[in-house]
């Protein structure tokens, strides 16, 4: 993403993955942020625009922010296992960011099939007591595959002309839940010439 970007591996279940961290250049992190990627069997990988883009707008809120290669992408090892195993693997990168920078909040964001996973991995954190502070999802895969609940503060930003997630099928599943959802006017699936607003919807709203 940048010159500091910093590229490192952890081991999960399935065996290496690669991540990369980017870290505020000013002052030491407030948070950490974990980024997942759109669907690996579709070209996505942790440097994905939309990703980076996420990864961006944390470290400007002063997280390190972290991404990887789900099972199979890149550097990783694996291959694809339907979100599940992507989920254990992103607890993981959580662990080692924890163990590496303790006691801060937790950010989790995601980008379509990656909303998924981290709702997952919200759902787990839940569980334990222990919740990201708030999350954020571009492309939330609402309609593809089985989108659990997610808290009241979460940022969800969607394009009006998505035709992968059509904006229907996100209000059809936000609507029950009662969360509001920023629609970008005539952005597609992947945001092309739109980026921008993701990282001023994210960084305007975040403490709100």
């Amino acid at each position: 993403m940048n010159s500091q970007t910093q590229t490192f591996f952890i081991d999960g279940a399935a065996g290496t993955l690669e991540c990369k961290l980017d870290l505020p250049a000013e002052a030491a992190p407030r948070g950490i942020a974990l980024v997942a990627h759109p669907h690996p069997l579709y070209g996505g990988t942790m440097d994905n625009k939309v990703a980076q883009t996420l990864a961006r707008a944390f470290v400007a809120l002063g997280y390190a922010s972290t991404r990887m290669n789900f099972r199979g992408v890149g550097n990783s090892a694996g291959t694809h296992d339907g979100g599940h195993g992507e989920t254990d693997d992103m607890a993981l990168l959580l662990a080692h960011m924890q163990a590496e920078l303790p006691e801060l909040p937790v950010a989790l964001a995601g980008f379509s099939f990656g909303t998924f996973v981290q709702a997952q991995l919200q759902q787990r954190l839940m569980a334990q007591g222990q919740p990201a502070e708030r999350l954020a999802l571009v492309g939330t895969a609402a309609g593809k595959w089985a989108m659990p609940a997610v808290p009241a503060n979460t940022i969800l930003i969607h394009g009006e002309e998505d035709d992968t997630i059509p904006l229907k099928d996100v209000f059809d599943w936000a609507r029950p839940l009662d969360l509001p959802v920023m629609v970008i006017p005539g952005a597609d699936h992947f945001f092309h010439r739109k980026l921008h607003h993701i990282k001023q919807l994210i960084v305007e709203n975040w403490h709100r």
